[in-house]
C-alpha cells in the first residue's frame, strides 16, 4: 500500500511536467520489461500459457483505463481525497457481485456500502461551491476499477498471477505507445527521470507483493490493509504538496476508511466461521 500511494504521489508531481500519456506509457513499459526479465527466464513458455486470450486483452485494457483516470485524477486532485474516493471500490464490487454473481449480502454490509457512499458525498459536495467536473474522475476509476476486480476474480481460478502480470503489461504498454508520436515531449530534467523510474518501480514492485500477499493469505485477511494506502497517501500530499484536507474532507476519508474496513473485517470473520464448521459436531 506504500508502494501504490508513492506511486500516485510521484504522478501527480511528474504529470504536472510531463504529458500525461507519455507518463502513463513509461509506467507501463517498466511493468512489462521488469516482470518479463524477472520472469520469463524461470518460467519459459509455461508463463504464455493461457486459456483466455481475450480476457487478458480485456484485463490488460480495463487497467490501463484505470490507470489514464486516475493519472487524470491526480492532475486535479489531491492525492488523500483521490485515494479515498477510489477505496470505495471494494464496495463497489460486493454490489456488483450480489447483482452479477447471485452473492448473498447482508443487510449490515448494505448499510456499510451506504456509509462509504455517504463519505464520498461529503468529499465531492455536489452543488458545493468547492463542486468541479474533475471530482467525477475518481468515480468513473471507481467504476472500471470494479470492472476489472471482477474480470480478475474469474480470471485467478483458471490463470497463474504472473501470467495475469505479464500480459497486463504489455497490453497496456502496447495500447499506450499508440499516441506516442503525437504526445512526446523531451525531458531535460535528471530529477523528472528519477520520478517516471520511481513511478515505474513502485507500481511493479506493488503489483508483486501484492501477488505475494495473495498466494499466502486469503483476500478476506487481506482487505483491511489495503485502507492504510489512505494514511500514506495522506502523509505523501503533505510531505509533497503541504496539502492538508479540510475538515469536511477528513470526515468523509474516516467515513470510507471506517465502512471498508469493517466491511472487509466481517469478510473475516465469515470466512473463519466457514473455516471452523468441518470441526463442529456433526458438520461432516
Amino acid at each position: 500500500m506504500a508502494c501504490f500511494a508513492t506511486l500516485d504521489t510521484t504522478t501527480k508531481w511528474v504529470t504536472g511536467s510531463v504529458p500525461l500519456l507519455m507518463a502513463l506509457w513509461f509506467r507501463y513499459l517498466f511493468q512489462a520489461v521488469a516482470t518479463t526479465i524477472t520472469v520469463l527466464p524461470r518460467r519459459g513458455r509455461a508463463l504464455l500459457r493461457t486459456e483466455h486470450p481475450r480476457f487478458h486483452l480485456a484485463r490488460g485494457v480495463l487497467l490501463l483505463a484505470s490507470s489514464l483516470f486516475a493519472f487524470l485524477s491526480l492532475k486535479y486532485l489531491p492525492v488523500g481525497e483521490f485515494t479515498a474516493i477510489v477505496m470505495i471500490t471494494p464496495l463497489v464490487v460486493t454490489l456488483l457481485s450480489a447483482r452479477m454473481l447471485g452473492e448473498r449480502v447482508s443487510a449490515l454490509r448494505m448499510l456499510l456500502v451506504a456509509g462509504a457512499f455517504a463519505g464520498t458525498l461529503v468529499i465531492v459536495r455536489p452543488g458545493g461551491q468547492d463542486f468541479s467536473w474533475t471530482l467525477l474522475l475518481p468515480l468513473a476509476l471507481v467504476a472500471v476499477n470494479a470492472a476489472f476486480q471482477l474480470l480478475t476474480s474469474r480470471m485467478t481460478r483458471t490463470e497463474d498471477p504472473m501470467t495475469l502480470q505479464f500480459y497486463t503489461g504489455w497490453v497496456g504498454m502496447l495500447i499506450a505507445a499508440l499516441p506516442l508520436p503525437w504526445v512526446w515531449a523531451e525531458i531535460g530534467s535528471a530529477s523528472l527521470w528519477l520520478g517516471l523510474a520511481l513511478m515505474g518501480a513502485t507500481a511493479t514492485l506493488g503489483h508483486f507483493l501484492l501477488i505475494l500477499a495473495f498466494q499466502r493469505a486469503p483476500a478476506s485477511t487481506l482487505m483491511p490493509y489495503m485502507y492504510t494506502q489512505i494514511g500514506f497517501a495522506m502523509l505523501g500530499g503533505w510531505l509533497m504538496f503541504s496539502h492538508v484536507p479540510d475538515h469536511w474532507s477528513v470526515l468523509g476519508i474516516a467515513l470510507i476508511a471506517l465502512c471498508g474496513a469493517a466491511s472487509a473485517f466481517l469478510s473475516v470473520r465469515e470466512s473463519r466461521r466457514i473455516s471452523l464448521r468441518p470441526l463442529q459436531p456433526g458438520a461432516q
